[in-house]
């Protein structure tokens, strides 16, 4: 049996993890990020694989590698221009802004790599899924913004939380807007767990 380990940090991961009934332990990799594509699903792909890539040479440094490792990096995209995480709650609002009554893409990249002492396997992907935003009002995201949820999201909206009354729909993984298609990843690690 494979130990499993999340390379993130983020409790909306592990939250979908867990979820599916996966045990597993949460190592993070503070290694520099390196982008060198502007392509999103390719951004979030090299992200994974770094982020995946690290904790291995770090987690076999010292210990027995029968594992699992799982990379994930999450965009937002608009007409393919990647939205960051708002740096204010000002850029918050225009984020919002330009995504209401539009639809934009949601990128999760996820890389696994299957480690045992004498072999290796890496799979790298990407998944997207389309979300349409209501015509929401100025001041409904104002709102929103002031709730302080969006403040560490990509696109400054969390479809798991409050964020939910601003979409229409969407087209798609529902947790890959989360943060983490975990029933792709569940299909591709079975055979180890």
């Amino acid at each position: 049996m494979h130990k499993v380990i999340l390379a993130s940090k983020s409790p909306r991961r592990s939250e979908l993890l867990k979820q599916i009934g996966i045990d597993f332990e949460v190592m993070v990799s503070d290694k520099e990020e390196v982008i060198t594509s502007n392509i999103p699903g390719e951004v979030v792909k090299e992200l994974s694989y770094q982020k995946a890539m690290d904790v291995k040479e770090n987690y076999c440094k010292n210990n027995a590698c029968d594992c699992i490792i799982i990379g994930a990096d999450t965009v937002v995209a608009i007409e393919d221009k990647i939205l960051g995480k708002p740096v204010d709650e000002n850029d918050a609002v225009n984020t919002l802004v330009s995504l209401s009554n539009k639809a934009h893409d949601v990128y999760t990249g996820v890389t696994i790599v299957v480690k045992t002492n004498d072999s290796e396997s890496v799979d790298t992907f990407y998944v997207k899924t389309k979300v349409y935003m209501y015509d929401n009002s100025k001041e409904e995201l104002e709102a929103y913004v002031k709730s302080g949820e969006p403040m560490d999201k990509a696109g400054s909206y969390g479809i798991q939380g409050l964020g939910a009354k601003l979409v229409e729909k969407i087209d798609g993984d529902y947790n890959n807007v989360v943060g983490l298609p975990v029933s792709e990843i569940y299909q591709r690690i079975k055979q180890y767990l």
